[in-house]
């Protein structure tokens, strides 16, 4: 029997901020993979390592994490006034399954860099030295965002002294704005209501907000469900019940905020929407060993992605907390203390980021004009990577 010897694809593997991912140019990827459709998701499945019965993917690129099983496919921009397309698949660690239905925002900030680096921005963008300001066009949400790149002679500058929380080692700080960052065409709150009322089976029912900004996000009150939100990955991951819980809770705020008709067509949309869970500021050990004080922070804020507490805090939901916080009367807005704010600082598993967000209300709407955070990225290996010819 023959077997088809393996094809190798152009590649870069790069972290953004406390996210991980391979970064292909659409033009590298064989033709039959270049549009959406089964040969693309086959592919990718294939260089991360999906579906893994063992939850390891050692046959593959991925973390076994759904911070570190991710794809990224970039273009020149077809969008007016923007330099580069960015798609971003979200993979599924035991399932045959790439969710494309939102945004990644931690890999968001690799975006500008490699496109920079790859000759996806035109030269005439790009200083000497200063700031390079990439306009992205997410494609999954069909927004704009802009990202400011450190450039030193010409070139990508990844090392500096910005710390963020989550990432072992330090280097050069990207801001990232996310322009009208309500996601899809719907209402920012799709119920017209900042606060709900969310019937859950098995748990109750739970005061929620249910937003769509940065991701569709669910958010709850952790004393509401027997939490401090002061919880590591530990306390809920090794948690079979708990996990069921959260799940049960993301599919009926799903179905409420008009993203499916059924529960049942939740487990097909594992990346949104998220949910979290919120407190009032309190003091607490990050999973670093490094002590956040309550005074340090506004609130706290736990998230789950892809079924499993995240270990810091994802791009995307970072955003949905600093619109959501900036809206008073919402869960994140009262947990952080109430009142009218343009920033917040919340803490989470691994410690603290701050977000900056602007909200405006017209005609009884509320609508996210943007939302600012600061990551970092840099290129952790670049050359090729290997799949079986035969693989899709």
């Amino acid at each position: 029997m023959t077997h088809a010897p393996q094809i190798r694809i152009p590649a870069t593997y790069m972290r953004g901020g406390t996210s991980k991912g391979v970064f292909f140019k659409r033009d590298d990827l064989p033709e039959v993979a270049r549009q959406p459709g089964d040969a693309r998701d086959k592919l990718l499945l294939r260089v991360i390592g999906s579906p893994d019965p063992y939850g390891k993917h050692t046959d593959g690129m991925g973390g076994a994490t759904s911070s570190t099983s991710k794809t990224v496919i970039l273009s020149k921009s077809d969008s007016p006034d923007h330099d580069v397309d960015y798609l971003f698949g979200q993979v599924a660690i035991d399932k045959p399954f790439i969710d494309w239905s939102g945004n990644c925002g931690n890999l968001t900030a690799a975006v500008g860099s490699f496109a920079i680096s790859n000759g996806l921005v035109a030269a005439d963008r790009i200083p000497e030295n200063g700031t390079a300001v990439v306009r992205i066009w997410q494609v999954n949400i069909q927004k704009t965002i802009v990202a400011h790149v450190p450039i030193t002679n010409g070139e990508v500058q990844e090392t500096g002294d910005f710390e963020l929380d989550g990432v072992t080692f330090p280097a050069a700080e990207v801001q990232v704005e996310f322009m009208d960052p309500a996601d899809g065409e719907g209402a920012m709150f799709p119920t017209g209501n900042v606060v709900d009322e969310l019937d859950v089976p098995g748990v109750g029912t739970l005061t929620a907000t249910l937003i769509n900004a940065g991701i569709p996000t669910v958010f709850v009150n952790a004393a509401d469900i027997g939490y401090t939100g002061t919880e590591l990955q530990e306390a809920i991951n090794g948690d079979d019940k708990a996990l069921a819980m959260f799940e049960t809770i993301r599919a009926h705020g799903a179905v409420q905020m008009g993203l499916i008709k059924d529960v049942a067509e939740a487990a097909a949309r594992q990346h949104t929407p998220k949910v979290a869970f919120v407190a009032p500021a309190a003091g607490y050990t990050a999973s670093s060993g490094k002590e956040v004080a309550a005074g340090d922070i506004d609130l706290l804020v736990r998230a789950l992605s892809m079924g499993k507490l995240h270990h810091a805090m994802m791009g995307t939901a970072a955003v949905a907390i600093g619109i959501a916080a900036a809206i008073p009367g919402t869960l994140v807005n009262q947990a952080a203390g109430g009142g009218d704010r343009t920033s917040v600082v919340f803490g989470h598993p691994s410690g603290t980021l701050r977000v900056g967000a602007e909200a405006t209300c017209e005609g009884g709407q509320w609508q996210a004009e943007k939302a600012v955070m600061s990551r970092s990225a840099r290129v952790l290996m670049e050359g090729w990577v290997r799949v079986p010819g035969d693989a899709f």
